[in-house]
């Protein structure tokens, strides 16, 4: 996987994937579910995380009381001191990472805490989901973290560019 040039890629579709992204919200959800499932699937086969890992290198999952809870337990702590030692509150409020890359990821790109990783991760990266219209925009942003992401808006927009 070259990160490198994904992300001069990426960076450089960004403005032609806001206006796809604007072309979607028109789309039928049903239509859209099914497209972005169809891609999702088709883009996994070829893309596999472990070789590439970005999202666990640049950007934080959101971790909720449950997660925090999960993994304190994990590591015999108590919730306060787990979020103490890794976490802290971002701009809206949400339990993050202190630190990029992922404090849970080895040096083999595989999560440590992979069976209680935090539901966003497991949710990651949301495009085999219902109601995409409600999560277009992170899809968007998430264009810029993840390859298949940015397969399957490139993939989508050829039927919806024009």
């Amino acid at each position: 996987m070259d990160l490198k040039n994904f992300n001069k890629e990426s960076k450089s579709e960004y403005s032609s994937n806001q206006k796809l992204k604007a072309r979607l919200r028109k789309v039928k959800p049903k239509v859209l579910d099914e497209k972005f499932e169809e891609l999702h699937n088709e883009a996994f086969k070829e893309i596999d995380c472990l070789e590439c890992a970005n999202c666990c290198k640049t950007t934080s999952p959101i971790f909720l009381n449950t997660d925090i809870d999960r993994l304190a337990k994990v590591f015999r702590m108590k919730s306060s001191a787990f979020i103490d030692e890794y976490l802290h509150r971002d701009d809206e409020g949400d339990y993050v990472l202190n630190s990029s890359p992922c404090t849970f990821l080895g040096t083999d790109n595989k999560c440590l805490v992979y069976e209680d990783r935090p539901k966003a991760c497991r949710e990651y990266p949301h495009t085999d989901r219902k109601k995409m219209h409600g999560i277009l925009e992170l899809s968007l942003k998430n264009t810029l973290v993840c390859p298949a992401v940015f397969k399957i808006f490139q993939q989508i927009g050829k039927d919806y560019r024009k």
